[in-house]
């Protein structure tokens, strides 16, 4: 009889794993919206570049079958299925292959498609971490839809002390007063609730719009100059493109009165760093909190 209840007790086991590792999965997306799925998805297309880059370091790598243009990291991302890009989606490609899941960008993608999928009943979870301490947490609901969630976990886990290590290194640095430049014609800057607003805060910065309302504010060059940051960045084209950069600071030269401009501190940061709201950003960051880091050695060579 103990053997017979041991055998028992033991495929009652093996059938509670076998139907746990069915069991629905439900998440919250960046929307609000709850995503479930009968199971972990197999069949992944990512319609956003930072997507695919999160759901890399969510491990599910080999389980996207479909990506977006300028889907360029990892490597691997590069080999894979193009369905269009951000504002116009192959709608016929994407259904040929046969996703369970579609990641998509709520702001950056086209409303009118992704309606479209969703009318044809396709999964969809919508990604837009909007700051760097949410990151972890959606490379762990990654791993969770797609059934890999030991490996997001260790991912999510060493974003968390790379940016902890920041932190702390940069926590008591000197302020500095720092002009984000996101386009020239019109003028256009980021405010305080912006990811890269984030990446400031974090090197010890001062985003000299960070009351704007809009996320992404005009500005005039006169308000510009009546802040006179002390540091001024940009993004260039990321090191995947083999494109002139897009946008640089040097239009700025003609005003020697301001601080950046008097003291040399025009820097540019690699836009796949720094624009992408992915596990890289971190690299971006460590570029920012260098260049600041010049910024103030040559406020301390101005004062002597």
């Amino acid at each position: 009889m103990p053997h017979i209840r041991r055998h028992g007790l033991a495929l009652a086991v093996a059938c509670f794993a076998t139907l746990s590792a069915h069991a629905a999965i439900s998440v919250k997306d960046d929307s609000g919206a709850t995503v479930t799925l009968a199971a972990p998805a197999q069949r992944v297309v990512s319609l956003a570049p930072h997507a695919t880059e999160l759901l890399f370091a969510a491990g599910a790598g080999d389980k996207v079958v479909g990506v977006v243009a300028y889907s360029d990291y990892p490597e691997a991302a590069r080999r894979l299925p193009r369905v269009g890009d951000n504002s116009a989606l192959d709608l016929e490609r994407i259904l040929a292959l046969k996703p369970d899941l579609l990641v998509v960008w709520m702001h950056g993608n086209s409303q009118r498609q992704i309606e479209a999928l969703r009318q044809l009943k396709l999964p969809i979870f919508y990604s837009e971490p909007k700051h760097l301490t949410d990151l972890p947490a959606a490379i762990e609901t990654l791993g969770t839809l797609t059934g890999t969630p030991a490996k997001a976990e260790a991912s999510a886990q060493a974003f968390r002390a790379r940016y902890e290590a920041l932190r702390k290194q940069y926590a008591s640095r000197a302020p500095v007063a720092v002009f984000y430049q996101v386009w020239t014609q019109p003028l256009m800057t980021l405010n305080g609730t912006h990811m890269v607003s984030d990446v400031i805060r974090l090197c010890g910065g001062v985003n000299v719009f960070a009351d704007e309302a809009p996320l992404v504010p005009r500005v005039s060059v006169e308000a510009v100059l009546a802040k006179r940051p002390e540091a001024m960045f940009t993004a260039t084209l990321g090191a995947t493109s083999s494109a002139k950069p897009l946008a640089t600071l040097d239009a700025w030269r003609k005003w020697p009165q301001l601080p950046a401009v008097a003291h040399n501190n025009l820097f540019g940061i690699d836009g796949d760093l720094i624009s992408r709201p992915g596990p890289r950003i971190l690299d971006g960051a460590r570029t920012m909190c260098e260049d600041l880091d010049i910024a103030r050695a040559r406020r301390q060579s101005a004062a002597q």
